[in-house]
């Protein structure tokens, strides 16, 4: 790709990465919405599997057809030598990633379960410095990712400034691995996406990691016994919201420093804390103003003197 790509340029990757972050951030509002139109019971892991699976089942039909519209080249992805590596990329950045996901968050406060999943955005920058050449764990990536992280311990602090700290397996030791995931997810990304047009990976990573979401979700006994028009609206826009979200973050770790460009994720528990305050009538905090601030400033340190690659 060239240099002179908007993918490439500073001003283009904040905004996008931004852009990106905020599209996440929808999910958060959305699910807890869907799961009520849905009549998805707290605890019935199954169906919030299958609901989920169907989420990410669409969202890869619908990227693929924009890499088709788009005359995205196919070719790649059909060689044996690809396969694996999208066969791979489907299950741990979706499959497993949000089966994990899902069943951490049945057995954990909404809260806790943002502050052990935005551990994949730091683990994903320690790993990037460790696997690519090119990418160094400097003093700046360390700040911005200490500043990140506080924010988001910041918008989950309780009135009396404490965080909830007994461990679960099911629940902390889920969410844990579900982060692992994402993080390898990333990893995973920025490989496939060398070999493999990143339209065309993203729409295969979502439809085929989907559909093995769905079949574990009936196999838990999972079904959707309520559909409704609200639903179907959701089910629609949480389509849309992975779709512009994978879409826009995979083509930007595919061309720039993946430190660079995870460190926005550590934006989204702080917009989705907020949009949530909007959509769902949630009470707003003057924590989420400073929180706002930090994830700010430590993506602001990170990026601050970085030149794309």
């Amino acid at each position: 790709m060239s240099n002179n790509s908007i993918f490439q340029k500073k001003p283009f990757v904040v905004l996008l990465a931004s852009l990106s972050a905020v599209t996440w951030a929808f999910a958060f509002p959305l699910i807890k919405l869907g799961f009520n139109a849905f009549e998805i019971a707290d605890g019935d892991t199954g169906a919030k599997t299958l609901f989920a699976g169907i989420r990410f089942f669409l969202a890869g039909l619908l990227t693929l057809a924009l890499a088709l519209v788009g005359r995205k080249d196919f070719s790649e992805a059909t060689k044996i030598k690809n396969t694996g590596w999208l066969c791979l990329y489907s299950v741990v950045n979706t499959s497993l990633h949000y089966f994990f996901f899902y069943i951490g968050l049945s057995n954990l406060s909404g809260s806790r379960s943002s502050i052990i999943d935005s551990l994949s955005t730091f683990l994903l920058i320690i790993l990037a410095c460790i696997i690519f050449k090119g990418e160094h764990l400097t003093g700046k990536k360390i700040v911005g990712c200490v500043l990140g992280f506080a924010g988001i311990l910041v918008i989950n602090l309780s009135v009396d400034g404490s965080t909830t700290t007994d461990f679960s397996l099911g629940g902390d030791g889920m969410l844990f691995m579900s982060a692992l995931c994402s993080a390898f997810g990333g990893i995973l990304t920025r490989v496939v996406t060398q070999k493999v047009d990143s339209l065309v990976a993203t729409g295969i990573s979502l439809a085929l990691g989907g559909l093995i979401m769905i079949a574990g979700g009936v196999a838990m006994g999972g079904s959707v016994k309520t559909i409704t028009l609200s639903g179907i609206v959701i089910l629609l826009l949480l389509v849309l919201v992975s779709t512009i979200g994978f879409s826009l973050y995979n083509k930007l770790i595919s061309c720039n420093p993946v430190g660079e460009v995870a460190i926005f994720n550590s934006l989204i528990p702080v917009f989705g804390a907020i949009l949530s305050c909007i959509m769902l009538g949630e009470e707003f905090y003057p924590k989420y103003i400073l929180a706002t601030a930090l994830v700010v400033a430590g993506v602001y340190i990170i990026n601050k003197t970085g030149k794309a690659k």
